[in-house]
């Protein structure tokens, strides 16, 4: 069980301690801190207080990080698109409208409920509900993702995504026609105090930085390929939204018109990275899903 502590600022004095607490970590929800402050879990000044308790200048939060649930994952045999696989990792392709790991309330048809009828050893190190998970990709984004068998092949491959040495690459249809070939986006992300579910560009956020690269123009949509160098929760789509140009068909960020494609048009196409046990980089390319490949005919037909 993890431990926080936290100084109330000037600039949150006033505030509701369950916005303040659900500030502090992007991947604390509001309604997660809520819980937590009903079940004494957020101190402050060394005592239990309400979810609508205003916090004052100078106060001693003291937060304590409950365990996640322990819950079983039910393995569900699936035909998975497996590129790479041996004793320590697998690379899988996942496809579009697939949720990678299994969550209260949506505890099956997961990537990962899959995988667990694919192979029985999976690396423990991220609990129950996400065995041998590293990093994930959205619900609508198709794409690849590697696997750890076991805990020595997740710690290289963490290790090796915080130093930016993992190589991926993204293909993506935006709204609007970029002028530049190329360009690199460097904006902080952090939680929108104004939707808890979404994501966006703030001074305080967690730095994240895409590159990204016109690979062919239409008339009112462009073509890209975005590298990731750090990963983020959405950060193209943030990123690419917050310099105007939206992902097509993604519901949360782009306009309200938008391309009827049952999410964003987003595929993690290439993932290079170092084998955990042998130290040889290998890469994988896969190629864009039909849907996406048929949208880009269409655009071409139609320019």
């Amino acid at each position: 069980m993890e431990k926080m502590e936290h100084i109330i600022s000037e600039e949150q004095a006033g505030d509701r301690i369950d916005k303040v607490v659900s500030t502090l970590d992007a991947e604390w929800s509001r309604s997660q801190v809520q819980q937590w402050i009903k079940d004494g879990n957020v101190l402050v000044n060394g005592t239990e207080i309400k979810t609508n308790y205003k916090c004052s200048f100078n106060d001693k939060l003291e937060i304590i990080i409950p365990e996640p649930e322990m819950l079983d994952v039910i393995a569900e045999e699936m035909d998975l698109e497996i590129f790479y696989e041996d004793a320590d990792v697998l690379v899988v392709n996942k496809p579009k409208g697939m949720v990678v790991h299994p969550a209260p309330g949506h505890m099956t048809g997961t990537l990962v409920n899959g995988l667990m009828a694919h192979c029985k050893d999976l690396s423990g190190i991220n609990g129950v509900l996400r065995p041998g998970i590293v990093h994930r990709i959205d619900k609508d984004t198709s794409g690849l993702l590697m696997v750890a068998k076991n805990d020595m092949a997740h710690e290289s491959l963490v290790n090796q995504l915080v130093a930016k040495s993992v190589t991926r690459k993204y293909k993506a249809l935006v709204h609007g026609n970029i002028q530049h070939d190329h360009g690199t986006i460097d904006a902080p992300l952090g939680r929108d105090q104004k939707d808890r579910q979404s994501m966006t560009v703030v001074d305080n956020g967690k730095n994240a930085v895409t590159h990204f690269n016109v690979l062919e123009r239409f008339k009112d949509f462009t073509f890209v390929e975005c590298q990731l160098e750090t990963g983020r929760t959405h950060q193209i789509r943030v990123h690419m939204k917050y310099i105007g140009y939206p992902l097509a068909g993604d519901p949360k960020y782009g306009p309200k018109k938008t391309l009827d494609l049952g999410g964003q048009a987003l595929h993690a196409g290439l993932l290079g990275f170092e084998h955990p046990r042998t130290g040889e980089y290998i890469e994988f390319e896969a190629p864009l899903p039909e849907y996406f490949v048929q949208l880009l005919n269409d655009l071409r037909e139609n320019r």
